[in-house]
């Protein structure tokens, strides 16, 4: 395998770039950093995502690989040893120029870099490094930086990253190591597990510090210590966590030169439907994930077949997509929701319920808890309606010690009515008069779920997307356009 040498950076790019596609673990920044004087770029916590606009337009972070080369054969991987593509690598000051140039351009907001293992996984981690060092210190880049931990590579390697980078995760890849074994023979789940330890015990040592010098500054009055009790009860998972989970939160300022370890917290990613796990089986790992590791994401991957190898299964109805959809509601319920896995799903029922999504069809399974009086629930009851989310379960709960709140009420605050009103009461009354049966209930929800599962398996055609697509979208210009182009009045 050799690396073509001579190539423009924009040849490059557009390998690489194309390269990087299938790594789907990019999201919210989860870091505020203002601008520095004599520094590029700033980072809001929500503010850095890789998603797609309704035109296909990709918001925002150059994603890219530092090179496609690899040592490994992993059976589901288009940058795979045995696979016959041109290969090429960045060099450090080119991966630090298109990130400077593109920025000052307004096409991205950060940097989410990724890697083949070039020669070995301290080789290929050591040109990371001085990459982001270089960006950092000699270009002054002050935006979010996504990177991959390479596994296997030396803790010291980890640790300089985690310096410089906002965020750093390694890919699980597979929910077994039996899995893993077999798809991808070169990798082990402890060359996985090991840097992942790693992060999080450097995130939970510095915010212990940072926490310790707090309270010999301000006592029991230090920031994040004040009392729970005043938020309504018992924390219902970490959205109402004050020291999130995998994140630093105390003294964002400090660290070695000024920076915090791994500020953004850690993620991993885990693909869906290479191998013949259930449903249950995958949160399950995730749940292990989030309470054993302190990630701040899981992200899934439905299957694509990029390989031909008899090791793969085929796809008949393309990649998994609505499996992957219900996998992230899951996921959400998890973290943000208080539930557990073992109450979505089991040994006896290990998939999710293609036709609703998995909320509803817990509710729909624990009709006896159901209707629940929204002027009296408490805050995690109130979380586990169909239709309630966080921001609306926290709205209820202010807005009804000023008054009885009704269903009116209710649909301003963002409740989906469609779904909640089959599970709530207001003043003891339902909105309009229904069986509460279980197939009754199901038959009214499952039209609109049902659409939206089509919606998700039957796309057009399932790609991922390229920094150089061009789909040359066009529509016809409607006569109102045309008149809100000529008068200016949308």
């Amino acid at each position: 395998m050799l690396i073509q040498e001579e190539m423009s950076i924009q040849e490059k790019l557009r390998i690489l770039s194309d390269a990087a596609k299938y790594d789907v673990s990019c999201s919210s920044s989860g870091i505020a950093r203002k601008g520095k004087k004599g520094t590029i770029g700033n980072t809001l916590a929500a503010g850095i995502c890789h998603s797609f606009a309704a035109d296909g337009r990709c918001i925002s972070l150059l994603k890219i690989l530092y090179t496609n080369q690899c040592i490994y054969d992993c059976c589901y991987c288009v940058n795979r040893r045995s696979n016959d593509v041109v290969r090429t690598a960045f060099t450090p000051d080119e991966v630090c120029s298109l990130t400077i140039e593109f920025y000052r351009r307004n096409y991205i907001e950060g940097l989410f870099l990724s890697s083949g293992i070039l020669y070995s996984p301290d080789y290929t981690m050591e040109l990371i490094c001085q990459t982001l060092y270089r960006l950092r210190n000699e270009y002054h880049f002050n935006g979010y930086i996504h990177v991959k931990t390479i596994p296997g590579a030396a803790p010291e390697l980890v640790e300089k990253a985690g310096f410089l980078a906002d965020r750093m995760s390694v890919n699980l890849e597979l929910p077994t190591a039996e899995g893993l074994k077999r798809l991808a023979p070169g990798k082990t789940r402890e060359k996985i597990l090991a840097p992942m330890r790693q992060v999080q015990r450097g995130i939970a040592a510095q915010n212990l510090r940072a926490l310790e010098s707090s309270k010999a500054r301000f006592g029991n009055r230090a920031p994040g210590l004040e009392d729970r009790s005043s938020r309504g009860g018992r924390q219902i998972g970490m959205a109402d966590s004050v020291s999130h989970p995998g994140r630093n939160v105390w003294n964002q300022g400090q660290g070695i030169g000024g920076r915090v370890f791994v500020p953004a917290g850690q993620s991993t990613q885990m693909i869906v439907g290479a191998t013949p796990e259930s449903d249950y089986h995958m949160i399950r790992v995730a749940e292990a994930l989030y309470q054993n590791y302190d990630l701040k994401r899981v992200f899934y991957s439905a299957f694509v077949r990029v390989n031909e190898d008899s090791m793969l299964p085929t796809l008949p109805g393309g990649p998994p997509l609505l499996r992957e959809h219900r996998l992230y509601q899951a996921d959400w319920l998890l973290r943000f929701y208080g539930f557990q896995a073992e109450e979505l799903l089991s040994e006896d029922r290990p998939n999710f319920n293609v036709l609703i999504d998995p909320k509803c069809d817990w509710a729909l399974r624990h009709l006896e808890q159901f209707p629940v009086e929204v002027n009296k629930a408490d805050y995690g009851t109130l979380l586990r309606v169909p239709g309630l989310g966080v921001k609306s379960a926290r709205r209820i709960v202010a807005a009804r010690r000023r008054g009885v709140l009704d269903f009116p009420d209710l649909k301003k605050m963002g409740v989906v009515l469609k779904r909640a009103v089959y599970f709530i009461t207001c003043s003891g009354r339902t909105m309009y008069s229904f069986r509460m049966n279980e197939n009754f209930i199901t038959s009214q929800i499952i039209s609109a779920e049902h659409k939206k599962a089509w919606d998700i398996e039957n796309h057009d055609s399932y790609r991922q997307m390229s920094l150089f697509d061009d789909y040359q979208i066009s529509a016809p210009v409607s006569g109102e356009d045309m008149e809100s182009a000529v008068t200016g009045v949308i």
